[in-house]
């Protein structure tokens, strides 16, 4: 593959790290960019976990939690407290999945590289069988609620915190699309945690909602100012045909991805594509 990003004069560009192998035992929360107390214990502290494939992830992944910010900010009486990526595990064996060491890799360079608030949550992708959504968030609701038993209010005393998906208006998609996602995962989903959506270009958002009555007030549709469409399934292309991905994904992650030799073919350091079944959705690529 020939190189992506030219010469080493980029400010951003850092040796890869290499990520140590680490068992479920040994498993811990990263809670470092996790905010301790709340600004304003009036409002209602929120979490947002993006779960998905991020083979690889890509500056849409990274500006959707940007965007979501934004929203609870001026639009809701929510305060966001945290942002996690959750990458999926092997098991979901997806065309053009590299493995969840490189991803997590991956992502783990790109909130280093651009962020001082997302964090990169490997519960998941350490997992050796596919953990649906509904569990996913579970376990942030454990670790967060249960655990660390909620947030600072300012005083001492702590409040729950809301844990919420963060996806792409495709995941709605899927939601309201007659038996994709069963009727008790959705309830789990939307009614006990709600989601919130970033709109997309060739999406019939309203449509979607439509399907979803039961849970719309749990449902928060955020609309893209900026029309952004990269996915990481085109990404995965451009790399194939050799192609600039500057400026679509963080650098770290191009110098990652050319260390390693990702994404060379179709099949270069990917896992078998049998489908997710149930549940799947293309909100991360």
């Amino acid at each position: 593959m020939t190189s992506m990003v030219g010469g080493q004069s980029d400010d951003v560009h850092q040796p890869a790290v290499q990520q140590a192998s680490v068992t479920m035992d040994e498993y811990k929360l990263p809670e470092l960019r996790l905010k301790r107390k709340m600004d304003d214990p009036s409002k209602e502290p929120l979490i947002l976990v993006a779960c998905g494939s991020f083979s690889p992830i890509t500056y849409l992944h990274l500006r959707m939690f940007e965007m979501a910010g934004d929203y609870v900010k001026f639009s809701t009486n929510f305060e966001m407290v945290g942002g996690y990526l959750s990458p999926v595990s092997d098991a979901y064996r997806k065309a053009g999945l590299a493995s969840a060491e490189h991803r997590v890799a991956m992502c783990q360079l790109a909130v280093d590289q651009t962020s001082d608030w997302l964090m990169v949550d490997t519960w998941e992708p350490m997992q050796k069988e596919y953990q649906p959504t509904a569990l996913v968030l579970d376990h942030f609701d454990h670790e967060i609620n249960v655990v660390r038993q909620g947030i600072d209010v300012g005083d001492g005393t702590r409040k729950p915190v809301r844990i919420a998906l963060l996806a792409g208006a495709d995941l709605i998609h899927t939601m309201s699309t007659p038996g994709v996602w069963s009727e008790k995962d959705l309830d789990h989903i939307l009614g006990k945690y709600g989601s919130f959506i970033v709109e997309r270009s060739g999406t019939d958002i309203d449509e979607a909602l439509a399907a979803l009555q039961p849970w719309k007030d749990n449902i928060y549709v955020i609309q893209q100012l900026i029309q952004n469409d990269v996915s990481s399934t085109k990404i995965r292309l451009f790399l194939r045909r050799e192609m600039s991905v500057r400026y679509l994904i963080p650098v770290p992650v191009i110098h990652y991805i050319e260390q390693h030799h990702l994404y060379e073919d179709d099949g270069a350091a990917s896992t078998t594509d049998k489908g997710k079944g149930k549940q799947e959705s293309n909100q991360s690529g």
